[in-house]
């Protein structure tokens, strides 16, 4: 090889000190494709040793999918030679000896303008450049978040994905530990949810301050990532858990986790490499916790819907059932009512107590299907304005004079108002605070709160939620009990569902509490966890004081049932109608029966001195009561209406102008109903 050289040097040596000291690859490959020689940096680069690489083809540097089409392009370019220089944007890549491949950029230059039979390759892995490493893994987490979405959208089961989030954020960020933090109920503390590399002091399930002076306190307080960039023992801005600089892992990087624009947690990563994080791990990091909080946002509104749905179908049967229950109860109760007023036996003391110990049964039959009805949003409610302080006020003191001495009762409760039926109010309250009782047979304390609030919880407003002016009543109810699993939680509000040893409980208590808050409404709230107790929250429609002022008047005198007054009875239930017809008979009224609603319009058509139409609401396959009602309103406006029923379905979907008796009563709840709405009509 001619060329100039350099005075007084070998130029022989030179030469082999530039091929060896060269910071790229060099390859001297013949006309055959076969390596002669190999600089150290080509040794490093393909994973070989010297005399490995020395005498293979370079065949053996290309991966095996385009060896075919290399030596194709090997012999078109041994054919015709040319420089090619490096920076070509060739999408190149070379297979090291493992078989792992890397991409490169080649320079070609041949020797034969030199009488050489060889060629000269330069060969850089661009895997080494800033920007490609940058574009790698770029590419990287692009594919993986791409990944994590086909996932998310087959998932069926939220743990699942909630366990394998923090595996995926440390292998692809190839960092020592990950982890998820969900935020508990009361906002105190985090819940080690799932996560690998954990350390051992933070095991899953373990529970972490929500703390400002910690990483992910701040996350939750600002909303947005924190990142500990530096040696964490250093960081003036956080107190880093000495756990933490024991392991090593001084770096960290947390981003929130949102549900509906509320912080439900975070996701967490630590690395022993101080600054490890960058822009492009914080947006990756974020797009991952965003994409797992919207997979939790579905599959929770999924099972709340399910949930609500099944209650609904459970609600709708129950409801059905109390329907005829109470028909039964009342023909029952009834008779017994008129057995007990019968001259021939009010002076024997023994069918005296006969009768009275089964009108007790039949109240507690009562009592028994108004909780059926309570729960499937099927019971008579009379809402009216509520101060629900002053009520609150009243149980607890009840509760403090009734409950086991052991359990402390506290009460903290704003002055506002609410729109609900009172004694169903107080009962659901009532049952609520009978569990915690149960749940703290050792003692403990009941705690009772009462807040204004804006709006539903977004976990419970599944249904797209009502826009209430006023907001909501939250009533509180918290017991330091022995608290609920998650099994047990799913099915708590499930009629008949009880964790109490049998003849302890119906399983009763808090379904009627779900079906009164939707029946009026609003909704109910659980919140429990085995060890940290129960909290029960019931919210209820507010309503402002001014408001409430001006609908409350004076009550006009009531006067009885006047004697001779022409009753329209409609009832389908012969056996019911009987019953009414003996007490309305009592009442020294004049009774025209029916047994269809189509009967009744006949009558009313023909007979001008019906003074009041006391009609079921449902009817049989023909017109229901509601509907008759409507009908006399529009033809007849003023005659009075007295509605009576097992259950209310018919009312549920808006107020009507009726009153409304509810099924079973006794015949003097028979009579102040009737000269309630006489009274009205006037």
């Amino acid at each position: 090889m001619a060329g100039p050289s350099v005075p007084g040097v070998d130029d022989g040596a030179v030469f082999r000190s530039l091929f060896a000291a060269y910071p790229d690859a060099l390859l001297l490959v013949d006309l055959q494709g076969v390596i002669s020689l190999a600089n150290p940096a080509a040794l490093e680069l393909f994973g070989y040793c010297a005399d490995e690489l020395v005498g293979l083809t370079v065949d053996a540097l290309v991966p095996d999918a385009i060896r075919p089409r290399h030596a194709a392009y090997r012999k078109t370019y041994s054919d015709q030679p040319r420089a090619r220089p490096m920076g070509m944007q060739m999408d190149l890549v070379a297979k090291r000896r493992d078989g792992s491949e890397v991409r490169v950029e080649i320079a070609l230059s041949p020797l034969q303008d030199h009488s050489l039979p060889y060629v000269v390759a330069a060969i850089r892995g661009v895997g080494a450049y800033p920007r490609v490493k940058q574009a790698l893994q770029r590419a990287r987490y692009a594919e993986c978040l791409a990944q994590f979405g086909r996932l998310a959208v087959e998932a069926r089961e939220s743990q699942n994905l909630l366990e394998l989030v923090p595996a995926i954020a440390a292998e692809t960020l190839q960092v020592e530990m990950a982890k998820i933090l969900l935020l508990e109920p009361s906002g105190l503390e985090f819940r080690v949810a799932a996560g690998v590399g954990l350390v051992p002091e933070e095991p899953i399930g373990h529970r972490l301050p929500n703390e400002p002076g910690l990483p992910s306190g701040t996350v939750v307080a600002e909303g947005k990532p924190v990142l500990v960039n530096e040696d964490g023992a250093q960081d003036r801005r956080f107190a880093i858990p000495s756990h933490y600089v024991r392991a090593g892992l001084v770096c960290e990087l947390s981003v929130p986790l949102a549900d509906r624009g509320r912080t439900i947690g975070t996701l967490v990563v630590r690395s022993r490499t101080p600054k490890r994080f960058g822009e492009d791990e914080i947006r990756f990091l974020d797009s991952l916790s965003s994409m797992l909080a919207t997979v939790l946002q579905r599959t929770s509104s999924e099972e709340a819907l399910n949930h609500a749905q099944r209650l609904e179908s459970v609600g709708q049967l129950t409801g059905g059932v109390a329907h005829d229950f109470n028909n039964l109860l009342t023909v029952i109760s009834g008779n017994l009512q008129v057995l007990e007023d019968t001259p021939a036996y009010t002076g024997d003391p023994f069918v005296q107590q006969l009768v009275g110990a089964a009108v007790r049964a039949t109240r507690r039959g009562t009592e028994l299907t108004g909780k059926l009805l309570a729960f499937s949003r099927r019971q008579v409610l009379q809402p009216t304005v509520v101060d629900t302080a002053a009520l609150l006020h009243s149980l607890t003191d009840m509760l403090r004079r009734t409950l086991d001495q052991r359990i402390v009762i506290t009460l903290d409760a704003e002055e506002v108002l609410c729109m609900a039926d009172p004694g169903q109010l107080e009962s659901a309250l009532l049952n609520v605070a009978i569990n915690a009782r149960d749940a703290m047979p050792q003692g403990g304390t009941l705690g009772f709160t009462c807040r204004a609030v804006p709006r539903l919880p977004p976990e419970l407003d599944v249904e797209g939620g009502r826009a209430e002016t006023e907001g909501y009543v939250a009533i509180s109810i918290a017991d330091t009990g022995e608290g609920m699993s998650e099994a047990v939680k799913e099915r708590a509000f499930e009629p008949f569902f009880t964790t109490k040893e049998t003849g302890r409980g119906t399983g009763l208590g808090l379904s009627t509490v779900y079906g009164f808050a939707r029946q009026s409404h609003g909704a109910v709230a659980l919140h429990s966890a085995p060890g940290a107790g129960t909290t029960v929250t019931l919210y209820l429609p507010r309503i402002d004081a001014d408001l409430a002022a001006d609908e409350e008047s004076d009550a006009a005198a009531q006067q009885g049932v006047p004697p001779g007054l022409r009753v329209l009875l409609v009832e389908d239930d012969a056996e019911v109608r009987s019953v009414v017809q003996k007490f309305l008979a009592s009442m020294a009224c004049e009774v025209v029966d029916c047994a269809h609603a189509e009967e009744a319009l006949d009558v009313l058509a023909s007979d001008t001195g019906i003074g009041l139409l006391l009609t079921d609401i449902l009817l049989g396959t023909g017109m229901r009561g509601t509907e008759l009602a409507a009908a006399v309103q529009t033809r007849w406006p003023g005659l009075p209406v007295l509605l009576m029923s097992g259950y209310s379905s018919g009312l549920l979907d808006e107020p009507q102008p009726w009153e409304l008796l509810r099924k079973p009563y006794t015949r003097a709840e028979l009579e102040r109903a009737m000269a309630k709405v006489l009274n009205a009509a006037q």
